[in-house]
């Protein structure tokens, strides 16, 4: 007789195997899975449960899923609030999957039903009794089956339905309980069930003689500690109770400056120790928090400088520029100077990679006598690395804090919170609010540490955090002074690379300043053509090249008995043999003028750099299409833009009617870089008039500044950063909003004097300058 085939949805499980007559409760989150419920549940069908391969692969295919399952009736279905569904199934029979569909909703799978193939009854009855009994037995090793299974179990009569009942008892891998689903006849299948416990019985048997020897052995050691408590005893009553750890905590209590707490809390737990056994887990527990508590420093700073002449000598040396953050310093020492007491003052230093942050933190120490500690921040998750485990946790310690000022040694350090904006949070709390409490002069006197439990004075300490942007908590922000350092300037990295990174290379390298010569101009070249970055970390790597290949071929010269190469020279001439082809275009701006091609200036977080804003027009509907990865904002600046060129088209010579017939698209390059800020509104708004009036747009122009709808330019950020991009692009005309010409004051004379800035107000006053041959504006 032919099997019947029908077309089922299927519904793919993870780590369970469904027998017939079983009702189980599912949850289903899976959207496929999802869907596939919902069209069982809508027509009213049937459903296919099919357990997966490997239930590690999130997307189940036809490859990770058994050839056998259970058709499956729905009898109850509950959407939770989280999306996922909680469904009661009860399995009908067993099903053999012919072939899966190609729906692309849901799994679906043409499958047909498993007849049982029944033998000689009194053969089964046998072999029940046998599954039963070995059952039974089973159930009195496990302890996790109730006993009312075995009751119930009993009270069936369909064969086959106890088979199944008793196959999704047992602890069983998913690979043995799917061979028991696939098994077709009930002989077969009851055989399999005995072998797997029997199996199974031998397995409970070990552990349980296992666990009676651990037991033995927990009791052996209960007699031990007995026994060391009545040798205590006996100790006591004969005067020889001298011990000598204890005495040596006491020693340590009374030489360490504890506050009143911390003094009652360490004597509270010396006298728990003394009761202990020396072997017990609790006591090494004990002895760890002492050591803690003794170990970190408690009112001992150490002296520090007041000499200002001499503290601006020690940063001056080891840092060129950077004027802002040595002056805040210089105060500080200042008043320290005359104040008794001085709160440690908390700074944040924000700017590029490479423009020393972490360096001049190092610097700082060393000129205000300080001891120095780092504490690198960068992807830390968990709020119990800043303070610390609780004591219950087994191996608990206390967290960075604490242990930055064990490792100090000194109640007065410099600390130093490395990359504080990469600081991340999950379920294990949130590192950023942690930090509230160290980075509040008002509250860091007493800081609790989850491990100490006891409050200890932070207030002398002087904390430093860098970061690269401030793209962190408001309330973390508010906490610190920020101080910005900006992107070097050309003259000031030749500075940076003759006084600090060459001295540097020459030690590291083992060449000798006899030995290599590398002139000015070839620095310049190097700074223009193989890097581009603000800070110097690039143009260190590329000095350190040029030396390795120097002493390369000074040595193998040597080697060579030619002893003509007693210095290398390296100038702008042969540069190239040694760092290879130029990496960059030194001046970026365009070759020549374009329509539609303007240059904006981008601040990013590595610093500033130039961005070119293309469009062009064609025959249309009016649509403005905008590509290049822009955010949000930036595409809002689009809108804005086209808006304002819209309302003053007149006044522009633009006919009214070309916005009607022309489509306009708007590209800004590298569309793989996210682009995002509203600084671009008015290079935005230029490119649009210059590409409808067809005027082209001056190359050596560039410009920034957020556009309104009344055509008022508004002011931007991250200035100097934007106009020493410019600088190494090579352009001579910026255009910057008037209500950042206060700014100009902090920008180097280097800068301002090597190009004209435009102050404007009105974007009438941007085409003026911008547009070769500019159209009357309003």
């Amino acid at each position: 007789m032919a099997v019947k085939k029908e077309k089922y949805p299927a519904l793919p499980l993870r780590d369970i195997v469904v027998y017939p007559k079983m009702i189980v409760p599912l949850f289903v989150g899976r959207e496929k899975s999802i869907r596939a419920l919902q069209e069982a549940v809508d027509k009213e069908q049937n459903i296919v449960l099919v357990t997966q391969k490997d239930a590690a692969e999130e997307e189940a295919s036809p490859e990770n899923v058994y050839g056998v399952g259970t058709l499956g009736a729905v009898l109850q279905l509950l959407k939770l609030p989280d999306g996922t569904l909680k469904v009661l199934i009860e399995g009908v029979e067993r099903v053999k999957i012919d072939k899966f569909t190609d729906n692309q909703e849901y799994m679906e799978v043409i499958a047909a039903a498993m007849p049982e193939h029944e033998k000689d009854s009194l053969e089964m009855e046998a072999l029940s009794r046998a599954v039963v009994s070995q059952f039974e037995e089973y159930v009195k090793l496990s302890k996790k089956i109730p006993a009312e299974v075995l009751v119930s179990i009993n009270q069936i009569e369909d064969l086959s339905k106890m088979a199944d009942t008793i196959a999704s008892h047992l602890s069983l891998k998913i690979a043995d309980k799917q061979e028991l689903l696939e098994a077709q006849s009930l002989k077969e299948r009851f055989e399999k069930i005995l072998g797997f416990m029997n199996a199974e019985i031998t397995m409970l048997e070990v552990e349980n003689r296992i666990k009676t020897r651990v037991k033995k052995q927990m009791e052996k050691s209960q007699k031990e500690y007995y026994l060391n408590e009545q040798m205590k005893a006996i100790q006591k009553e004969l005067g020889d109770n001298e011990d000598e750890e204890l005495s040596e905590y006491m020693k340590k209590i009374s030489k360490t400056r504890l506050s009143k707490e911390a003094k009652e809390k360490v004597l509270t737990e010396v006298k728990k120790l003394k009761t202990m056994s020396p072997m017990s887990s609790e006591a090494t527990v004990v002895r760890n928090y002492l050591d803690w508590v003794l170990g970190i420093p408690w009112k001992k700073p150490s002296r520090v400088k007041k000499d200002l002449h001499e503290a601006m000598a020690v940063l001056d040396a080891d840092h060129y520029g950077l004027e802002k953050v040595k002056e805040r310093i210089i105060e500080y020492l200042a008043v320290q100077s005359r104040a008794d007491k001085v709160k440690g003052p908390i700074l944040c230093l924000v700017g590029p990679p490479g423009v020393g942050k972490t360096s001049l933190g190092r610097s700082i120490a060393k000129a205000t006598g300080r001891h120095f500690v780092r504490a690198s921040l960068g992807g830390m998750r968990d709020e119990a690395e800043i303070r610390g485990h609780r004591r219950t946790y087994i191996g608990s310690m206390p967290g960075k804090i604490i242990k930055g000022m064990k490792k100090a040694g000194t109640s007065n350090p410099l600390f130093l919170l490395d990359e504080i904006d990469k600081l991340g949070n999950d379920y294990r709390g949130d590192p950023s609010s942690a930090l509230l409490e160290v980075l509040d002069p008002e509250q860091n006197s007493t800081f609790n540490d989850h491990y100490l439990e006891l409050d200890y004075d932070l207030s002398d300490v002087m904390f430093i955090t860098t970061a690269n942007s401030l793209d962190m908590p408001r309330p973390l922000l508010d906490r610190m002074e920020i101080i910005r350092l900006s992107g070097y300037t050309e003259e000031e990295k030749i500075e940076i690379a003759k006084q600090h990174l060459l001295p540097k290379i020459f030690e590291e390298n083992a060449v000798k300043p006899t030995e290599l010569f590398i002139s000015d101009e070839a620095i310049r070249d190097v700074i223009r053509y193989y890097t581009r970055e603000a800070g110097v970390r690039n143009l260190e790597r590329e000095l350190a090249t040029i030396a390795r290949k120097a002493i390369k071929d000074i040595i193998m010269a040597q080697e060579d008995k030619d002893t003509a190469v007693k210095m290398v020279k390296v100038t702008e001439k042969n540069l190239e043999k040694y760092l290879g082809v130029i990496k960059y275009r030194y001046g970026e701006a365009e070759d020549q003028d374009h329509i539609g091609v303007t240059t904006g200036l981008a601040w990013t977080e590595v610093g500033g750099d130039i961005l070119f804003i293309e469009a062009v027009d064609m025959p249309g509907k009016g649509k403005i299409t905008q590509t290049g990865k822009l955010g949000d904002v930036m595409k809002e600046s689009i809108e804005t833009a086209y808006s304002v060129v819209r309302a003053h088209s007149k006044e522009l010579g633009i006919d009214p009617e070309i916005f009607e017939k022309t489509d306009i698209h708007v590209h800004v390059p590298e569309g793989a870089t996210p682009k995002d800020g509203p600084s671009a509104g008015i290079a935005m708004y230029t490119t649009l008039v210059s590409v409808l009036t067809k005027t082209p747009v001056r190359k050596d122009v560039a410009m920034t500044g957020e556009i309104t709808l009344q055509g008022r330019v508004l002011p931007i950020g991250g200035l100097k950063e934007k106009l020493l991009s410019a600088l190494r692009g090579g352009i001579k005309t910026v255009i910057i909003p008037k209500d950042n010409e206060k700014d100009l004051v902090e920008i180097p004379d280097i800068v301002t004097k090597g190009m004209k800035i435009i102050p404007v107000k009105e974007v009438s006053e941007v085409l003026s300058v911008a547009l070769r041959r500019p159209k009357k504006a309003r």
